[in-house]
């Protein structure tokens, strides 16, 4: 039998980033995850906001790994995933009353970031929310000295790939008119940022 994949990143952040998501999410009935990875942030987060229906996607070539733990899981609240190119506009997805994504932004270039917040655009519905966690830069400067050899790392593995400077995403956040509500401070020098469309 094939042994389930498993990101130590993902068991150490599933925890707080749930904290957040509870009051995040309270009034949210379906969740679009982009980027699913493994899948454990899916079976954590949705099997304990039993009141939402959860969408993973991902690219196809996570979907095994994806399909194992949910299928571990059995949990009636979570899709079966979705292939998602952020790049192959307009998403064919539905609409979703929010959306959720982690330790995605610094993989994908400038240019999947900016497609990324074009598609959200047009999945979002009425006054949805949308959370993003992960590591930011402030006024051009990292937050921590372990952030900037991670920099460095992710430079080298791709030269596309980079920490992404807070104004910059918030801005493409308030081009498709979500405004910021909360900058919560997570651990391990990341953030998860918290924007509402407002009606």
């Amino acid at each position: 039998m094939k042994e389930k994949p498993f990101s130590q990143a993902s068991e150490n952040n599933k925890a707080p980033i749930l904290e957040i998501l509870k009051g995040a999410f309270e009034n949210t009935k379906t969740v679009l995850e982009i980027g699913s990875g493994t899948g454990q942030h899916a079976v954590h987060l949705a099997s304990n906001l039993s009141h939402l229906k959860w969408q993973p996607t991902d690219r196809e070539i996570e979907f095994s790994g994806i399909t194992l733990w949910l299928d571990e899981a059995g949990l009636a609240n979570v899709y079966e995933p979705l292939v998602l190119d952020v790049n192959n506009l307009p998403w064919r997805l539905g609409e979703f009353d929010a959306v959720f994504t982690a330790n995605t932004l610094h993989i994908m270039s400038k240019a999947d970031i900016e497609n990324m917040f074009l598609g959200i655009s047009q999945i979002l519905t009425g006054t949805g929310k949308l959370c993003v966690y992960g590591p930011f830069n402030y006024d051009g400067k990292y937050t921590s000295e372990s952030n900037e050899r991670f920099d460095g790392w992710l430079y080298k593995q791709n030269p596309q790939s980079a920490i992404r400077d807070f104004e910059w995403v918030n801005s493409l956040a308030e081009n498709i008119g979500l405004t910021l509500i909360h900058d919560h401070t997570m651990p391990a020098n990341n953030r998860l940022l918290e924007w509402i469309r407002q009606s």
